[in-house]
C-alpha cells in the first residue's frame, strides 16, 4: 500500500473516530461549551487550522459562538451581513481584496434547506486539509459542525419544549382554580329583594377577574367584583387567597368593621403577592331590612347604580387605592346609600372599560351606560343587551381582555321582614 494510500486510511479513520466521539458526547448531553472546545481543539491539533469563526443564528439572532485564533479586525458585525450571500463552500486564498481576505475558507451549514451557521477557516495546512476537486475535507468539516450545530439547536428546542409543557400545566392548574372560584348563576344568595344575574369571560386561559356574594347574616348579603394585576399561576393563587380570605372576613363580620376587612385584606395581599400584585375591588352589603346599601370602591371601575323611579343614574366611586397597592391604606371612605325605590347596579372590570371601536377608546363603557339608563330592562336583560351590542365572545378579535359583569336588581318593597 503506499504513503498516500495509507495517508487516506489514516484520514478515514480519524473522521470515522471525530464522528463517533461527537456522537457519543452528544449522546451523554455534553455541555456546549464543551462540544465547542472539543470542536476547537480537533481542528487546530488535527487539522493545523490556526484561526476560526463560527457564526450561527441558533438564537434567533447571529452571533459569533466561536472564536480562536482571529484578530479584533476579523471580529467585525458587518461580516454577518456579508456572509449571508453565500450558499456554497468558498474558497479565499490569495484573494487579496476579498472582503474575507484573513481567511481561506467559508463553510456555510445547513439545516431544512436553510443557513444555520458560518465557519469561517483560516491560516489553513494546505498539506493537511488537501485541495481536490471534491474538496473532501472541507465538507468533513462541514459535516461535522453540522452536527453540532443542530444538537446545540434540538438541545435549545428541547428546553423550550419543557417550559413551554410546564407552561401548560401551570394554565391549566390556573384555569382549574380559577373554574372552581367563579360562583354559578344558582350559588349565589338570591332573595325577595335582591337579585344576581352574572357574567363571565376569560380572555386567555386564566383570567384575573373575580366575582363573589354571600350571606353575612339572615339580614344583610355582601357582593364584591374585583380583577387582580397579572395573569397566569401566581395571578389565580392569590384570587383564590383574596376570595378566601373576604369570605372568613364576612363570617367573623360581627367583631370586624368594613374598614377593619378592607385593612385586612390589604394586609394579605401585601404578604402573599410581596409587591408582585395588587387587585382592584368594588366592595358592598346591602342590609335586607334597612335597605342600606353600604360600599367601598377601591382603585376599581365605578358600578353604575340606576334608579328605575327617577329616571337617573350614579357612579359609585368612594373609597380608596386599590388592595396591595400601598403598605397601609391612609384613608378609606365607606358609603352609605338608601335604595329606596326599584333599582339596578351594573358592577364590571376594564374589559369591557377599554373596549374600543374605530378608535373609540371608551365605546364599551359608553354602551354600557347608554344600556343602563333603558327603565324597560332588568339587570339581567340589560347585562344581555350589552354583550349583543359589543358581540362579546371569544371570537371577537377587538376583545384584549377578561370581561366580567355582575349585575343586581334591588326590590326594596317587597318586606320578609
Amino acid at each position: 500500500m503506499g504513503k498516500s494510500s495509507l495517508e487516506r486510511l489514516r484520514f478515514c479513520n480519524f473522521k470515522l473516530k471525530a464522528l463517533l466521539d461527537i456522537t457519543k458526547a452528544i449522546n451523554n448531553n455534553e455541555p456546549i461549551d464543551s462540544l465547542l472546545n472539543w470542536f476547537k481543539e480537533l481542528l487546530a491539533k488535527e487539522l493545523n487550522i490556526g484561526k476560526l469563526l463560527l457564526f450561527s443564528n441558533l438564537e434567533k439572532e447571529w452571533r459569533l459562538w466561536l472564536d480562536y485564533g482571529s484578530e479584533n479586525e476579523d471580529i467585525n458585525i458587518e461580516i454577518v451581513k456579508e456572509l449571508l450571500k453565500i450558499t456554497e463552500i468558498e474558497i479565499t486564498i490569495g484573494e487579496k481584496n476579498h472582503s474575507f481576505k484573513n481567511f481561506d475558507f467559508i463553510i456555510p451549514i445547513y439545516k431544512d434547506s436553510k443557513v444555520i451557521a458560518y465557519i469561517l477557516l483560516g491560516d489553513v495546512d494546505n498539506e493537511k486539509i488537501g485541495l481536490s476537486p471534491s474538496i473532501q475535507h472541507l465538507q468533513f468539516i462541514q459535516t461535522l459542525t453540522n452536527i453540532i450545530m443542530v444538537a446545540i439547536q434540538n438541545r435549545d428546542l428541547v428546553k423550550q419544549s419543557v417550559v413551554q409543557e410546564r407552561m401548560k400545566k401551570e394554565l391549566e392548574m390556573a384555569a382549574e382554580i380559577q373554574e372552581k372560584l367563579v360562583p354559578s348563576v344558582e350559588s349565589l344568595p338570591n332573595h325577595k329583594k335582591i337579585r344576581f344575574f352574572p357574567f363571565y369571560m376569560s380572555h386567555y386561559e386564566v383570567g384575573g377577574d373575580l366575582f363573589d356574594a354571600g350571606y353575612i347574616n339572615k339580614k344583610e348579603i355582601y357582593f364584591c367584583i374585583a380583577d387582580v394585576s397579572g395573569k397566569g399561576m401566581s395571578a389565580a393563587m392569590l384570587m383564590s387567597n383574596f376570595q378566601a380570605n373576604l369570605r372568613a372576613l364576612f363570617i367573623n363580620s360581627k367583631l370586624t368593621s368594613f374598614k377593619k376587612i378592607v385593612k385586612s385584606l390589604n394586609e394579605n395581599i401585601i404578604k402573599a403577592s410581596k409587591g408582585m400584585h395588587f387587585v382592584t375591588m368594588f366592595l358592598a352589603k346591602f342590609n335586607l331590612v334597612t335597605n342600606v346599601l353600604t360600599y367601598v370602591n377601591a382603585g376599581h371601575l365605578p358600578p353604575i347604580l340606576y334608579d328605575y323611579k327617577s329616571k337617573k343614574s350614579i357612579l359609585l366611586r368612594e373609597g380608596c387605592p386599590g388592595i396591595g397597592m400601598l403598605d397601609e391604606i391612609p384613608s378609606i371612605k365607606i358609603k352609605k346609600i338608601n335604595i329606596r325605590n326599584k333599582s339596578k347596579i351594573l358592577c364590571f372590570t376594564d374589559g369591557l372599560s377599554e373596549y374600543s371601536i374605530d378608535g373609540q377608546n371608551d365605546y364599551g363603557l359608553m354602551v354600557a351606560k347608554r344600556t343602563m339608563n333603558r327603565f324597560d330592562l332588568d339587570i339581567k336583560e340589560t347585562i344581555q343587551l350589552i354583550i349583543d351590542k359589543l358581540s362579546i365572545n371569544k371570537q371577537n378579535s377587538m376583545i384584549f381582555d377578561d370581561i366580567t359583569m355582575l349585575g343586581l336588581d334591588f326590590f326594596p318593597y317587597k318586606n320578609d321582614f
